[in-house]
C-alpha cells in the first residue's frame, strides 16, 4: 500500500481497533492503523489468568511511572498501560462494567448533546455479544463477548451473603444503567479465551485490502499544514517515515499518549510548547490537564480455608487440575482471570447512586500481578468511582520515545480522603459479618494495628495504587479548558480527532474498557457520517 490514506488511526487499542473495523468496512476508504507495540501473539495475553503474566511484561507493557505524589508520600505510583495489539485490552483483568446511567447524562448536561445514557446505550448493545442473549440493555452478535463466570465459588457467595448483611442487594447485572448491588462480575472472554479489541474487532477484518495494519510503528507527531492535520510522523525499526490523510487523523494512543502527540505537535498550552521550542499550531491550555484515575486501596484476609487461588497455583495437583479444567472444557480459574466478585455502594451519605466499586479477588499478592502470597488469602480492592482530585500529563522533551510527565495527584480532594477511609471501613465491616466469619483467619493489610482514621489515612496513602483507569486529559466540551467538541474534533484545527478515554469529562464510575469502545463505536459513525455528507 502507498503512504496515502483517508484515515490514520494512531494506536491499535480498546477504541483504535473499533475504529480501524467500522472505518475500513466501506471498501473505497484506506485506512492506516499504526501500533507502537508487537502483534499480540504471546499466549498469556489470550488465557484470562495470564494477566499476572503482562503485570510487568518489557514488550507488551509500557511499565510507566508517575512523578513523585505528594498525596502518596511521594511514592513513583506504577502505571501499566497496554502495548500492542489491544492496548490495555489485552493486559486488563477482563471485567466488564459501562458505568452508571448519571455518568453519561452528566456529559451531556455539561453541553456535550448526545452523549446521554440513552444516546450511548445502542453503541454499547452493537459492540457486545453477551452470552445472556439481547435483552432491552445487552445485545447479541456484536465483535466483543461479555461471558458470565461459569460456576459459583463459596468465598464469592460468602461476600455476596455478607453485603447483603450490610443492605447491600445482590445483583445479576451491573450494566443495566443501575449498577448498584454485590454479584460476580461479566468478563470480555470467549470459550475460555480473552475478549480483546483486537480479537473482536481486528483479527477478523484484518485481510481487509484497504486496511494497513503496522505495527511496532511509534507515532512521534501529527503533521499540520496550518492547522490542518495531514498526517502522521512514525518510527518503525529504527527509521523514521510519515504516512499522509486526506480525511483525518485520528489518535487513539489512550489519555496518556494522546496528550503527549498533541503537545509535540504544537497543540497543547502555549506555554509549555514554547519552553520546548515547539511551534504553536493551536494553543489549547486543557491538553494533559483534567487527569483522573480510579485509586485502589487493597485489603488482604488470610483465609480459613484452601479454597484461594493461592492454593490452586501453590500445589502441583492443583495446578494440573486448574490446567486440565481449561483444556478439557476451558473452565475454572485460568479461565477467569483474578477478580470474580463485584460490589458498588454508596459510603458517604451526600452520594444518591455508588460511589465506591470494589474488585473482590480469591488471590493475595503485594501488589497486583506478584507473585500469589504462600498462604490461603483473597484481596478486597476497594476504589472511589468519581475522584475529584484532578492531574495532568506533560511532555518532558521534543522526543516522543520519553514518557511524559504523569500527576495524578491522588487524594488532594478532602472528598477523596473522606470517600477513601469510608470505602476501607466498609470492607472491613465486610470482613466481620456473619457470612464472612468463618473464612477470615486474620487481617493482613492494613492490619489490626491500623486503629485511627489518621492510620487507615496512611495505609492508602503507602499501599494505594492505580486501579488502571486514567482518563479525562483531553475532555470533550465547549468550556476554555476542552479539548475535543461533542463530536470528537479538537478544537481550533482540522482533520483531527481524539478517540478514547482521555475524551471523558468526568471518568465513568467503573471500569474503562466497555466505554472506550462505545466511545469508538460512536465516533466511528460520526466520522462516516461526516465524511458522507453533502459539502
Amino acid at each position: 500500500m502507498t503512504n496515502k490514506y483517508d484515515y490514520i488511526v494512531v494506536g491499535a487499542g480498546s477504541s483504535g481497533c473499533v475504529l480501524a473495523n467500522r472505518l475500513s468496512a466501506d471498501p473505497s476508504k484506506r485506512v492506516l492503523l499504526l501500533e507502537a507495540g508487537p502483534r499480540d501473539n504471546y499466549l498469556w495475553i489470550h488465557i484470562p489468568i495470564g494477566y499476572g503474566k503482562t503485570m510487568f511484561h518489557p514488550v507488551y507493557n509500557w511499565g510507566f511511572h508517575t512523578d513523585p505524589d505528594p498525596g502518596m508520600n511521594n511514592r513513583r505510583i506504577y502505571w501499566p498501560r497496554g502495548r500492542g495489539l489491544g492496548g490495555s485490552s489485552s493486559i486488563n483483568g477482563l471485567i466488564f462494567v459501562r458505568g452508571q446511567r448519571e455518568d453519561y447524562d452528566r456529559w451531556a448536561a455539561a453541553g456535550n448533546k448526545g452523549w446521554g445514557w440513552d444516546d450511548v446505550l445502542p453503541y454499547f448493545k452493537k459492540s457486545e455479544d453477551n452470552s445472556r442473549g439481547a435483552s432491552a440493555t445487552h445485545g447479541v452478535g456484536g465483535p466483543v463477548s461479555c461471558t458470565d463466570i461459569a460456576a459459583k465459588h463459596e468465598l464469592i457467595e460468602a461476600v455476596v451473603r455478607g453485603a447483603q448483611e450490610l443492605g447491600i442487594r445482590r445483583t445479576d447485572d451491573f450494566n443495566s444503567g443501575d449498577q448498584e448491588g454485590a454479584g460476580y462480575y461479566q468478563l470480555f472472554t470467549k470459550n475460555g479465551f480473552r475478549s480483546s479489541s483486537a480479537t473482536g474487532y481486528l483479527k477478523p477484518v484484518r485481510n481487509r485490502a484497504n486496511l494497513d495494519v503496522q505495527t511496532d510503528a511509534h507515532a512521534t507527531g501529527v503533521i499540520f499544514e496550518g492547522t490542518r492535520a495531514v498526517g502522521v510522523k512514525y518510527r518503525q525499526g529504527g527509521v523514521d517515515k510519515e504516512a499522509r490523510a486526506s480525511g483525518e487523523v485520528i489518535l487513539s494512543a489512550g489519555a496518556l499518549q494522546s496528550p503527549q502527540l498533541l503537545q509535540l505537535s504544537g497543540v497543547g498550552p502555549g506555554a509549555l510548547l514554547q519552553k520546548f521550542g515547539i511551534p504553536v499550531v493551536k494553543d489549547l491550555p486543557g491538553v494533559g490537564e483534567n487527569l483522573q484515575d480510579h485509586l485502589q486501596m487493597r485489603l488482604m484476609y488470610k483465609c480459613t480455608k484452601a479454597i484461594t487461588t493461592n492454593d490452586d497455583l501453590a500445589s502441583l495437583p492443583r495446578r494440573i487440575k486448574i490446567g486440565l479444567q481449561w483444556i478439557l472444557s476451558r473452565t475454572g480459574p485460568l479461565a477467569i482471570g483474578i477478580n470474580q466478585g463485584g460490589i458498588f455502594a454508596r459510603v458517604l451519605p451526600e452520594s444518591k447512586t455508588p460511589d465506591v466499586q470494589f474488585h473482590v479477588a480469591t488471590l493475595s499478592a503485594e501488589m497486583a500481578g506478584a507473585t500469589p502470597h504462600p498462604w490461603p488469602g483473597f484481596t478486597f480492592s476497594v476504589c472511589q468511582l468519581r475522584p475529584e482530585s484532578r492531574g495532568r500529563v506533560a511532555i518532558k522533551s521534543t522526543s516522543a520515545l520519553e514518557p511524559p510527565s504523569m500527576q495524578p495527584n491522588y487524594l488532594s480532594a478532602e472528598l477523596d480522603r473522606r470517600c477513601a477511609l469510608a470505602a476501607i471501613k466498609l470492607a472491613r465491616k465486610l470482613a466481620v459479618t456473619e457470612a464472612m466469619r468463618p473464612y477470615v483467619a486474620s487481617e493482613y493489610k492494613p492490619g489490626t494495628g491500623a486503629v485511627t482514621d489518621e492510620d487507615l489515612l496512611e495505609f492508602a496513602r503507602s499501599s494505594g495504587a492505580t486501579i488502571f483507569h486514567p482518563s479525562g486529559t483531553c475532555k470533550m466540551g465547549n468550556d476554555p479548558m476542552a479539548v475535543v467538541d461533542e463530536r470528537l474534533r479538537v478544537h481550533g484545527v482540522a482533520g483531527l480527532r481524539v478517540v478514547d478515554c482521555s475524551i471523558m469529562p468526568t471518568v465513568t464510575s467503573g471500569n474503562t474498557h466497555a466505554p472506550a469502545v462505545m466511545v469508538a463505536e460512536k465516533a466511528s459513525d460520526m466520522i462516516l457520517e461526516e465524511s458522507t455528507a453533502p459539502r
